[in-house]
């Protein structure tokens, strides 16, 4: 009996996936080849790994068995390959999924530590809100994420980054009034988009502060926001460190209406597989790097 090792990844791959065709799509191979693979692992091994007369690909007893060897097999050698074998040598690819303010803050010192650290790694980037982050994790097209918090999911390992405390700012053309009530009444606040943490709780505050006068501008950009604050067309709670900047080159100013909003809480949550130990490599560069970040 000889076992081809791609064949038992291909299988770990139709038993995560759910399926042949799913599988398929992320191996990029054909359904076909992917069933010939998984007919030749049976037939090296004389039994029957899932069972066909079930609904969807349910394991048999060997199945299961032959899995939880499997998953040791390859956190094995992932671990030998990153601990081991020299990181110049490691081909990477790193499927990441960062909110805007990870983008504008610390992301390129993230890239440029972790091509530090493994030379020929490639990075694919998504940019989006946390929540599509969240759901492009669960589904597996992501392999780490830079979002808003932990990801409640037993799947989901999470690092905790540090958090980003927001200010209020304004366009220093902008005249605002010593009353919170009447400032917010006649200046919009440019917030984060409608399906955030951050909106949500924008939202809750001020009306709980000042009613229905106060109204809401949500952007999916956090450049958007500081350019429509910039050009006096509304005010905004931002992460301080983000606006610096804009407050240096004359921009925007700091203003304190008499509260904040609570600061941002970032994690790099990625899924806890045999063959993610990459992401979890990842993670904690990322850590470091969002602690040094200023």
């Amino acid at each position: 009996m000889r076992l081809k090792f791609d064949h038992i990844e291909t299988f770990m791959m139709v038993v995560r996936y759910g399926g042949i065709r799913k599988a398929s799509e992320r191996i990029h191979l054909s359904q076909p080849a992917v069933t010939a693979r998984i007919q030749g692992l049976e037939d090296a091994l004389g039994v029957s790994l899932f069972d066909r007369q079930s609904k969807g690909m349910q394991l048999t007893k060997r199945g299961e068995i032959l899995l939880r060897y499997a998953q040791q097999h390859v956190q094995l050698r992932n671990t030998i390959e990153l601990e081991v074998a020299d990181p110049a040598t490691i081909d990477l690819h790193l499927r990441l999924g960062v909110s805007e303010t990870i983008v504008q803050a610390w992301l390129p010192d993230f890239v440029s530590a972790f091509r530090g650290a493994y030379p020929k790694a490639t990075v694919e980037i998504t940019v989006d809100i946390s929540v599509n982050l969240r759901q492009s994790l669960l589904d597996r097209s992501l392999d780490l994420a830079f979002l808003m918090g932990p990801v409640s999911d037993y799947s989901v390992k999470n690092v905790t980054l540090p958090e980003f405390p927001l200010g209020w700012f304004a366009s220093p053309n902008v005249d605002l009034s010593a009353d919170p009530a009447a400032l917010f009444a006649a200046h919009p606040v440019v917030t984060y988009a409608r399906h955030t943490r951050p909106y949500r709780e924008m939202r809750t505050q001020l009306f709980q502060r000042y009613g229905a006068q106060a109204a809401l501008f949500p952007s999916s950009s956090l450049s958007a926001i500081f350019r429509m604050v910039s050009s006096g067309l509304g005010v905004s709670a931002v992460p301080k460190t983000l606006a610096e900047p804009e407050i240096q080159a004359g921009r925007l100013r700091a203003f304190d209406p008499g509260w904040q909003p609570e600061a941002l809480a970032f994690t790099a949550s990625y899924l806890d597989d045999a063959d993610n130990g990459i992401a979890a490599r990842a993670a904690q560069i990322a850590s470091t790097v969002a602690t040094t970040f200023r």
